[in-house]
């Protein structure tokens, strides 16, 4: 039956996109890609081009590669990660050093950012005009990284702030953006805190702080720490910052040889991967690493609504899967394929 509505779904979308009649695009595309999840696969490192699948919010329809299926066009090596701003997706493809603008209902392109972007890795915007860019610079330079402030009006690079080497993930609280800086090729252990088109202040935290969630005024860091390769192996840890103050009031330590990633947040409970499972920490009495509750490699994670969404690069040279778990049960209860490592999951509302 998925197949029959997928088949029936993309016949409509190609019909709709070479249509020469405006109305039967507006009218069908804009409920084709509104209220669903959109997955960025990163695709080939050295060459090829990443892409976009799209689940419908009732898991009816799952469509692949839909930037190019909408505009003819393929995207870029490597889609890197996507942020939004209004009605807009900000598609930033790191390789090809540009942010491809796609309309995000319609997944129409709108335009592109492609100067004063150096190895960019992640887009957020903390409403009206004003988006910021994490830009490593040269991975092998650790003082030319920094973020671009992109007017969203004009979709130009209206200036630029230095910081600290490598950095990546961004969140947003009470106007400024919080920076962890993973370190790009290398390691580091800091968050930049962005007011305006300065840095505020920096915060120390564990090493490698590589994902981030904000639950009321307080800011959660998991930090892989230092592998295992680098000669000064650390443990991986899980910060606690009140953003009231900006300062780290509780440190959680895992083992020296433990490394976990990709925190997310559903109500009271964080959850992150570490050695093959997935592990669940209650924020009311913090305890790591807390309970596993699922098995699996993943390479990202989101939990949303009672659901972990689980995203699965197999051996990252052929496609991947989401993978999507009722967290009551911690049961499967869908398993779609994506494109070539699906690195980031988005939800459009």
């Amino acid at each position: 039956m998925k197949k029959i509505i997928f088949m029936a779904f993309t016949a409509l979308l190609f019909a709709a996109c070479n249509s020469d009649d405006d109305n039967v695009q507006s009218e069908y595309i804009p409920a084709a890609f509104a209220k669903g999840i959109f997955i960025t696969n990163e695709g080939p490192f050295n060459n090829g081009s990443g892409n976009i699948t799209y689940i419908s919010e009732d898991y009816s329809t799952v469509a692949q590669n839909i930037y190019r299926n909408v505009n003819g066009t393929e995207l870029g090596n490597i889609v890197q990660s996507m942020g939004f701003n209004d009605d807009n997706a900000y598609i930033v493809v790191s390789n090809s050093q540009k942010i491809v603008i796609a309309n995000r209902y319609t997944f129409q392109s709108v335009d592109s950012i492609k100067t004063d972007l150096n190895n960019p890795r992640y887009f957020v915007s903390i409403g009206g005009n004003k988006g910021y860019v994490s830009n490593w610079g040269d991975p092998n330079d650790n003082a030319d990284d920094y973020l671009a402030v992109v007017d969203l009006r004009t979709n130009t690079v209206s200036s630029t702030i230095p910081v600290a080497f490598g950095p990546e993930r961004m969140v947003t609280y009470n106007n400024k953006i919080y920076v962890a800086h993973q370190g790009a090729y290398g390691q580091n252990n800091l968050i930049s805190v962005i007011s305006g088109t300065s840095v505020e202040n920096t915060i120390t935290v564990g090493d490698v702080p590589n994902s981030m969630v904000v639950s009321g005024s307080t800011l959660y860091v998991l930090c892989g720490g230092n592998p295992s390769y680098t000669g000064t192996e650390t443990a991986g840890s899980l910060v606690k910052i009140d953003l009231s103050i900006g300062q780290v009031t509780q440190t959680y330590s895992l083992g020296t040889t433990q490394h976990p990633s990709s925190l997310t947040m559903d109500g009271t409970n964080l959850f992150y991967n570490l050695d093959g499972k997935v592990y669940k920490v209650n924020t009311a009495s913090i305890s790591l690493p807390g309970t596993d509750i699922i098995s699996g490699n993943f390479y990202t994670l989101q939990a949303k609504d009672g659901k972990l969404y689980a995203a699965d690069a197999k051996d990252f040279a052929s496609k991947g899967s989401l993978v999507i778990y009722d967290l009551s049960t911690n049961q499967q209860i869908q398993d779609y394929q994506t494109g070539i490592v699906p690195g980031g999951i988005y939800f459009n509302e």
